[in-house]
């Protein structure tokens, strides 16, 4: 067996560590009578324990795919996005040996299971760097983002946990009509695993040709039926759906139109998820959330941002600035994923200044980490497949 062979075994028996791991906490969550900072359980160690097995896979994966290609495995939206969930398992590991708490493994595995779903619908191969690459800073820059935005999400997940515990599904308010909409963007990203597997096991493929946004004529294959063509495109593989409409040379058509099919599919499954269970989605997770202490998911919510938020400055910020001027002699150019970068990093800063100086904790400062989250992903899903620009991973 290749080392890469090895690499891809390794991350999928991290994917299944995960899976049981989560069963195994909600075990200690049910069985808690009154789940505190140090409760501890039978079942609660069972699932970090088995959450390290996963988590040393899923490191196994890293270091063995680094070896195989030669360069740290985040330079595409694969790589990128399995080491985002890497980190947020690890972020989750850290959190939970401090604390002990049991439910923030049910939430944090099942966001990282979610995010290794969606990575694994991306190319796996294996490519040389392009030259903007080749730099250390890849390493430094990019590994000290995804870690920083790791610790970020613990935040969030701190924070759903206080918002399930203190809002009633069972009524229609402002809080709970929310809280379902964050259920029903996370089924949209399942809704794009199913999407891709349907579509890849029916080996679809259709050619286009169209002009980029410098002119030249080039040629694209897209793996669902195109939706949205790109800039003057023209079919060249027979009897396959024709575009309805061509996008401008700054979005990336092909992209728009696996992300369009996402969200149909996600909304169907999550209109047939609703049928079947006749009521919100979070009110089916709510109970395990019932024996959490607030004030705990408070306090850890708001010391991940101060862990996490430093670490982004330097990754997103900082260390991002001096490689831009090393790569292209400029520290800023306000490229799309520059632009997104600097306001996850002024929100997270606001978040702070509310959280000091205006007092807002509890429920506000939940909904504050949970709102960063989906800024955090919706860079990394729309920003990376939508937009074009010099920094889209997705090829």
């Amino acid at each position: 067996m290749s080392l890469i062979d090895w690499s891809s075994n390794l991350l999928f028996v991290a994917f299944i560590a995960y899976l049981v791991a989560t069963l195994l906490f909600g075990g200690a969550i049910k069985g808690n009578k009154n789940q505190t900072g140090k409760s501890f359980s039978k079942w609660g160690n069972l699932g970090i324990t088995v959450t390290i097995i996963g988590f040393l896979a899923n490191l196994g994966y890293f270091i063995t795919r680094w070896i195989y290609a030669g360069h740290a495995p985040v330079s595409n939206m694969f790589e990128f996005t399995t080491a985002f969930g890497m980190f947020v398992v690890g972020a989750f590991i850290l959190i939970y040996f401090i604390y002990k708490v049991p439910s923030l493994g049910l939430i944090a595995l099942p966001i990282a299971i979610l995010i290794i779903a969606f990575a694994s619908m991306f190319p796996r191969e294996v490519t040389p760097l392009i030259p903007a690459l080749k730099s250390y800073w890849l390493y430094i820059h990019v590994i000290t983002t995804v870690i920083g935005e790791s610790i970020l999400a613990i935040s969030a997940v701190a924070g759903l946990i206080y918002l399930l515990k203190n809002v009633d599904m069972t009524k229609r308010t402002k809080s709970s009509i929310w809280l379902e909409v964050v259920m029903y963007t996370g089924i949209l990203v399942l809704g794009f695993v199913v999407v891709t597997s349907i579509f890849n096991a029916m080996n679809y493929e259709a050619d286009f040709t169209y002009v980029d946004k410098d002119g030249v004529q080039k040629e694209i294959t897209y793996n669902t039926p195109a939706l949205f063509g790109m800039h003057q495109s023209e079919a060249v593989t027979a009897d396959k759906m024709e575009p309805l409409a061509n996008m401008p040379a700054i979005v990336n058509a092909k992209k728009l139109t696996t992300v369009v099919w996402s969200i149909l599919v996600g909304t169907i499954l999550y209109g047939l998820i609703r049928l079947i269970v006749r009521k919100p989605i979070m009110a089916i997770i709510q109970p395990f959330a019932k024996r959490a202490n607030s004030q705990l998911m408070d306090e850890i919510g708001y010391r991940s941002v101060l862990i996490g938020f430093p670490v982004f400055t330097l990754g997103a910020l900082i260390f991002a600035m001096i490689w831009a001027q090393e790569a292209w002699s400029r520290f800023w150019g306000w490229d799309p994923k520059e632009v997104w970068a600097l306001i996850t990093w002024l929100y997270y800063a606001a978040f702070l200044h509310l959280r000091l100086s205006k007092g807002w904790q509890g429920k506000k400062s939940a909904w504050l980490a949970v709102i960063g989250f989906v800024i955090i992903m919706f860079n990394l899903v729309a920003v990376n497949l939508i937009i074009a620009g010099l920094h889209s991973y997705a090829s």
